[in-house]
């Protein structure tokens, strides 16, 4: 956890893998700490964007979560999300929106209307109607989703950032750019308080904040800010990471 916290996805693909070993030998097949070995291992290949093996870890989670848990487990609900992470980033929006939603419902059930989770929960299906161009309800459900976080979290904390780079990737995707650079930038103060200089997020955060930029057509600021991005990628990321594909797109166009 503590490597792919600091973004060094093949050490902690060694550590979760060596501790996933040792379970396997000492577990029955379906012991929960062996679900949650598999859930470890498809999140960091999915942050290596090898969603297909992130896909088959998560579903090995899922069924023995399905074997042992009530069906109303927040531990279930945190697989069908997981899965539907896959699906996103996979780009198949229609089945993440159906796996987001069967969790939805189990975490209403489950947590207080306060509770991080469900603030996790709206995002997520915030994120699908983004992808599929949906941006009034992208807005409408990452709202609800900041109205908790707000709450429930102290004021730098990375889920904020993240939840502020969402609104703003919204405000830009209908154009107002303006606002986008507001929220945008609010997410990257927290960011710059509270990760890893060379943080794959971190460098997220500058991509975004160059993309508002060059829409607004200042090149040079969009060229600063696509360079600094790049510059921590290089460092952070594997050779053919798709965002490194994208890092290089930018600074061209």
């Amino acid at each position: 956890a503590l490597y792919t916290h600091i973004g060094d996805y093949s050490k902690a693909l060694d550590f979760s893998e060596k501790s996933h070993q040792i379970a396997e030998r000492a577990l029955p097949p379906n012991h929960l700490h062996l679900a949650i070995s598999y859930n470890n291992i498809g999140e960091v290949y999915r942050n290596m964007a090898d969603y297909l093996k992130a896909l088959e870890f998560y579903e090995k989670s899922r069924q023995i979560r399905e074997k042992s848990l009530p069906s109303n487990h927040p531990d279930l609900a945190q697989s069908y999300s997981d899965i539907g992470l896959a699906y996103n980033d996979m780009g198949d929006y229609s089945k993440a929106l159906e796996l987001y939603e069967k969790s939805h419902q189990i975490l209403e059930r489950a947590l207080p209307p306060n509770h991080p989770g469900l603030a996790t929960s709206y995002n997520n299906i915030g994120l699908v109607y983004n992808h599929m161009g949906d941006y009034s309800k992208a807005l409408e459900f990452f709202e609800k989703s900041h109205q908790i976080l707000e709450k429930a979290l102290p004021s730098n904390h990375p889920s904020l950032a993240t939840s502020y780079s969402n609104i703003g990737e919204v405000y830009r995707n209908i154009g107002d750019y303006s606002k986008a650079l507001e929220f945008y930038e609010k997410s990257h103060q927290i960011r710059e308080k509270s990760l890893h200089s060379n943080h794959p997020s971190l460098a997220q955060s500058y991509n975004n904040i160059g993309a508002v930029y060059h829409h607004m057509g200042d090149y040079l600021k969009a060229l600063e800010f696509y360079e600094k991005s790049h510059q921590i990628r290089e460092k952070s990321l594997h050779s053919n990471h798709p965002d490194l594909a994208i890092s290089y797109n930018n600074i061209g166009e």
